[in-house]
């Protein structure tokens, strides 16, 4: 019903930057809160960045001030601009986000993208 499409991953140095994006489509009555999480090879998926809908935003210790998670709500859109980027930053980036659908009555579920690789060389 809902599908949330990552954009904008890739290799980078390490002190460079990326911007990632993720788009949300579908049966979408409403979305809450929109996320960024990661996971590293041999590690848990962990909270990168989460903005709730009216824009209130919490990061990871190791992300803050490097980072900036920001959406769109006309496009149904959430972005994070890294900068800085080391190489611990490397893992796959996946984006979340909390969504009511029209299912008969209004529904809210947790929906996954399908993840971006970031890779930062050193």
């Amino acid at each position: 019903q809902v599908q949330l499409v990552e954009s904008g991953g890739g290799l980078v140095q390490a002190g460079g930057s990326l911007r990632l994006s993720c788009a949300a489509s579908g049966s979408i009555f409403s979305i809450n809160a929109m996320g960024w999480y990661r996971q590293a090879p041999g590690k848990q998926r962990e909270l990168v960045a989460r903005i709730t809908s009216n824009g209130r935003t919490n990061y990871a210790d190791s992300v803050k001030g490097r980072f900036t998670i920001s959406r769109d709500n006309a496009k149904n859109t959430v972005y994070l601009q890294m900068i800085s980027l080391k190489p611990e930053d490397t893992a796959v980036y996946y984006c979340n986000a909390d969504v009511t659908v029209r299912a008969g009555g209004l529904i809210m579920s947790d929906y996954w993208g399908q993840g971006t690789q970031v890779t930062v060389s050193s």
